[in-house]
């Protein structure tokens, strides 16, 4: 994350300021936005990031000025006036198309990139933001020291905004969200990946976002760029409080284990609840219990572990039930997970990775075990 102030660049959330034009010499003094364009489906804007200032606009792509730029904002993006408070890119999951969200005052524009169409919103609780970003996944619009989290297709803001950027984006002396929960060891274990304490449950979803849940906390890794982030169960998924005993993905949707219940959120825009969940898992699943599941990317194959036992699921059938798959060399497993890599099974603080379903199933022994937290997050054995 690139942090704008005058004429001065942070790159990240800690390290000294840097003089913008250092990165990019042809803008001389403070910008007014900025944004990245992530977006695929269109090479010649893909990874540029984009610096405005007063009526123009520059485009760069791999640290150089792309020919043609400086160009009018107007002529770049038509319709989206000059003298911005800021912008930011939203992904068609969130917006249902790849667009820009500009803000100058009290007025905020949405331009749809692939059509070139520019519409303005109505949104009072989101408004007169001096910066706006996006950061794994949420959207914040900054309004000088505070800040606020909105919904990019509703301009919703969730309870208990705005909130001071000194607490959560800035390392400043004696503050920090954490800051009075840090006083408790446990409070602190938990939300830290490398203490050692034991997780309940693992997923990935499609897009291969890994998801790492304990104690009330969850933790959600979207790229190894990014790196791992936590979160309260609640500050993500209102419903729900406590212990999640089980997840995994399918079909755009995020199933969460409680006990015997199973709870299905939507995803994008946000985590929305599926209206009459939770349900019992043995009428959305045909299984009365589990000790694991998993899904694997892009599969309607559902994995219910049970002691050594292994059954699947078909998710596409209806009713559901479970058929025998075979067993595993493990008495037990606490949590399991499938993504690119493999099958990965969680034991307290082991996990042991199998390339495929088939390998779990005829192995004829376990498979060497690892650190979960070296293996996942990074931290030193």
């Amino acid at each position: 994350m690139l942090f704008f102030r005058g004429a001065h660049v942070w790159k990240g959330f800690h390290g000294p300021a840097q003089l913008i034009n250092a990165t990019w010499p042809e803008i001389q003094g403070p910008v007014d936005a900025a944004l990245r364009i992530h977006h695929k489906a269109s090479p010649g804007v893909h990874d540029s990031v984009y610096l405005f200032q007063g009526e123009r606009v520059w485009a760069y792509a791999g640290g150089r000025l792309r020919p043609g730029y400086p160009r009018l904002i107007g002529e770049e993006f038509k319709g989206v006036p000059g003298d911005l408070d800021s912008a930011v890119e939203c992904h068609p999951e969130d917006c249902t198309a790849e667009s820009l969200l500009f803000f100058k005052g009290g007025d905020v524009f949405s331009y749809d990139l692939g059509l070139g169409v520019l519409k303005r919103r109505s949104w009072p609780g989101v408004t007169h933001c001096s910066a706006a970003g996006r950061w794994l996944g949420r959207y914040y619009c900054f309004q000088r020291v505070r800040f606020l989290r909105f919904q990019p297709a509703t301009g919703q803001v969730p309870p208990g905004y705005p909130r001071d950027a000194r607490d959560y984006f800035l390392r400043c002396p004696g503050r920090g969200h954490g800051h009075e929960a840090r006083r408790n060891a446990t409070a602190m274990g938990i939300r830290d990946p490398c203490s050692g304490l034991a997780f309940q449950a693992f997923t990935a979803d499609d897009v291969n976002r890994t998801y790492a849940f304990r104690g009330g906390q969850y933790f959600r890794l979207d790229s190894q760029r990014d790196g791992w982030h936590s979160w309260p169960l609640n500050h993500t998924w209102q419903e729900l409080s406590g212990l999640v005993d089980s997840a995994f993905s399918w079909d755009n949707k995020l199933y969460l284990i409680q006990g015997s219940q199973v709870y299905i959120y939507r995803v994008g825009p946000g985590y929305t609840l599926v209206q009459g969940y939770p349900r019992g898992l043995q009428e959305e699943l045909g299984i009365a219990g589990a000790d694991a599941t998993f899904t694997c990317p892009h599969s309607a194959e559902l994995f219910v572990i049970n002691g050594n036992s292994l059954e699947r699921v078909d998710l596409n059938q209806s009713p559901r039930s479970p058929r025998l798959e075979g067993s595993i060399r493990h008495e037990h497993v606490d949590s399991a997970m499938c993504n690119a890599d493999g099958v990965h099974l969680f034991h307290g603080n082991t996990v042991h990775h199998y390339a495929s379903v088939a390998e779990l199933t005829m192995s004829p022994k376990p498979s060497p075990p690892q650190n979960v937290t070296a293996v996942l997050f990074g931290c030193p054995h």
